[in-house]
């Protein structure tokens, strides 16, 4: 039955996007054959009304039909733009995450349960919400401390937000096992992968312990760094269902008059925004990734506050490292070097040629050199960039493909603070001396350092690794003696499976045939 249930959620949200006109606002001049007939009609059952919309206001109006759980999927879609194109990610990446706020009584309910105290043992004073999102609401309230009151943002778990998302999560499993079955040019983006992904990021969101946690880690790495902070975290007073942290006094990112106002230099702060982020990516390896300019605050004194550490990025060393000779190779126009580590990376097939590779580079990074800085787009680099990996066979990274999102939106902040800005400019200083301090000299010491330890654990682990080789080496012996074998519960299990699965399939098309069939006649 719950095949059934998800073939239906997942009928009724595709004909909300219809009705919406999120899918006539769709390329689909450029679609043939039946996709293309599908288009049509489906601008045939558009809202007059909302032909009036942009398409982002149409996707915004069809979300909030939809509910909580398609917020979030939209914002993490946005994350996607290989999934959903560059057009389409911008407009999710704008979605405001602005829900109704639910009763006082229901947040109190809920943290005095996550805590396991009376609410009036846990804060002086407790506030109606200040704002609410699809996952939680922010409430304004104070504590006191020897005598002295402070005040703190709670954040509070949307009573039965988990059990909804879970239940529309499976429809979008539904969606992708179809997207891959029937549509063999998209299984190159991993469709299956990306809403195993979504769950994973949904259930860290969900559990407030862990976001407690990004920020406690974000503000030790940066507790040096001028100009940029997090706000503190009270433990004491954080659960799985509740956050509360140090309340922040300062005028939010959108608010651009505000920030004059408050005499601010927009062009200081656009570069502080920049290459704080840059360095907590290539310093660190963990870096904010929701970075919108509702997330932001700048204090009275030019320091920025980021707040809502809800979704994190994480970057390896071979990671940075390719990023920061990517951007570095773009900045001194050194392509054949670009392609070089592309290659290194293991990121773009052995088979393709490399000086092809710099080539199509090449073609990527000189339009971009000799124009004015308000005409110098990351968001188009990184649409070039997608389509030229494409034809390169370059397979889908979430990691990097979470960082590039976030330096489209942090580019975009930065550039309505300051029309002029010149993102590779304003990177040069941070990604230059990262360079100099990894990849040069003393990057060298730090590699051989590392390469030392690795061959000493490997070292202590002799022993083991030779007894499983020797076991290894026995069974390979049986399977070519033998022949691969299951056992009888493997094979039943194996069998079990797949009958479940073509079943579901096929039950799951014709419900949603027959749906469709049925709001067709009742139109008609």
């Amino acid at each position: 039955m719950s095949s059934v249930g998800a073939a239906f959620r997942l009928v009724r949200a595709g004909w909300v996007l219809v009705r919406e006109g999120v899918v006539a606002a769709l390329p689909g001049d450029e679609l043939s054959g039946l996709p293309k007939f599908g288009w049509r009609l489906a601008r045939l059952f558009t809202r007059r009304r909302a032909l009036a919309y942009e398409r982002g206001d149409r996707l915004a109006k069809a979300v909030v039909r939809l509910g909580p759980s398609y917020v979030k999927l939209g914002q993490f879609l946005a994350t996607r733009p290989d999934v959903v194109g560059n057009d389409m990610a911008l407009d999710l990446a704008m979605l405001q995450d602005k829900m109704h706020t639910f009763p006082q009584a229901e947040a109190i309910a809920a943290i005095e349960a996550s805590l396991g105290r009376k609410i009036g043992d846990l804060y002086f004073s407790f506030g109606d919400a200040v704002a609410a999102a699809s996952i939680a609401q922010v409430h304004s309230a104070e504590t006191v401390h020897g005598g002295v009151a402070s005040r703190v943002a709670v954040k509070v778990i949307r009573p039965g937000v988990r059990r909804r998302f879970f239940h529309d999560l499976e429809s979008y499993f539904l969606a992708a096992r179809l997207q891959e079955k029937y549509i063999p040019s998209s299984r190159r983006l991993r469709p299956v992968e990306v809403t195993e992904t979504l769950a994973q990021t949904t259930k860290i969101e969900m559990d407030l312990r862990l976001e407690a946690a990004a920020l406690s880690e974000l503000g030790e790495n940066t507790k040096d760094d001028p100009g940029f902070r997090v706000p503190s975290v009270d433990w004491e007073r954080t659960g799985r269902d509740v956050l509360t942290m140090e309340w922040v006094d300062g005028v939010k990112m959108n608010d651009i008059a505000g920030l004059i106002d408050a005499g601010h230099d927009l062009k200081a702060v656009a570069a502080n925004l920049i290459q704080s982020f840059l360095r907590h990516t290539l310093r660190d390896g963990f870096f904010h990734a929701d970075m919108h300019p509702g997330n932001l605050f700048v204090e009275a004194n030019g320091t920025i506050v980021a707040v809502d550490l809800g979704i994190a990025g994480r970057l390896g060393k071979k990671e940075r490292r390719f990023l920061a000779e990517i951007l570095y190779g773009f900045i001194t126009r050194d392509y054949l070097r670009v392609a070089e580590v592309h290659f290194e990376a293991g990121y773009v097939p052995r088979q393709h040629n490399v000086a092809a590779f710099a080539q199509a580079i090449r073609a990527i990074g000189e339009p971009i050199h000799g124009q004015s800085a308000e005409t110098i787009s990351m968001a188009k680099l990184l649409t070039l960039l997608f389509e030229v990996t494409d034809l390169f066979d370059m397979a889908t990274r979430t990691e990097l493909v979470l960082l590039q999102k976030t330096m489209v939106v942090v580019e975009g902040v930065a550039r309505t603070l300051d029309p002029a800005f010149n993102m590779w400019k304003t990177s040069e200083p941070v990604v230059g001396d990262w360079i100099a301090g990894n990849l040069g000299p003393r990057g060298l010491l730090t590699d051989a350092r590392d390469g030392a330890k690795a061959m000493l654990t490997l070292a202590r682990q002799a022993p083991d690794l030779a007894a499983r080789t020797e076991r290894l080496s026995r069974e390979i012996d049986l399977m070519a003696e033998h022949g691969l074998r299951f056992d009888e519960t493997t094979a039943r299990a194996i069998g079990k499976a797949e009958a479940h699965y073509t079943r579901s399939g096929r039950l799951a098309l014709w419900v949603i045939a027959l749906t469709l069939l049925y709001i067709a006649w009742r139109l008609l």
